[in-house]
């Protein structure tokens, strides 16, 4: 499990590298776009494509609409079955669900993995969508 809590971790990170614009682009840390969140919380991949949404109220959903995670107010990120898989905490820290700091999202907007790395920049989306972005999609 924590084998698998690192991998999405790091892909996590790897998604959450956003510029502002009206529209934030997800930036890997060579500054390619990878996709991006729009405003109303939609999720798309590089090719523009929608593969899941952030709903008001922080229920996570796939492509088709279903509910496949929540974001709590507190900044815990929970799966379909409501299960704890991890959390963010004010200072943008992300942990996974035993509690351990897996990576970082600075105030100024950069994404840092575990061993404190910078591996892109997260300015312009709340620190808990992008951690949404690394718990439940893979660009």
């Amino acid at each position: 499990m924590k084998k698998f809590i690192s991998l999405l971790s790091i892909s996590f990170i790897l998604l959450l590298s956003v510029n502002t614009l009206s529209a934030q682009e997800l930036r890997s840390s060579s500054g390619s776009s990878t996709g991006r969140i729009d405003n109303d919380g939609t999720i798309r991949n590089g090719s523009g494509s929608s593969v899941g949404k952030i709903d008001n109220d922080g229920t996570v959903r796939n492509e088709s609409g279903s509910s496949i995670g929540k974001i709590d107010n507190d900044g815990t990120i929970r799966n379909g079955s409501g299960s704890s898989i991890g959390k963010v905490d004010n200072d943008g820290t992300v942990r996974n669900d035993s509690g351990s700091s897996i990576g970082k999202i600075d105030d100024d907007g950069t994404v840092r993995n575990e061993s404190g790395s910078s591996i892109g920049s997260a300015s312009g989306v709340p620190k808990a969508w992008a951690a949404v972005v690394f718990f439940f999609f893979s660009f």
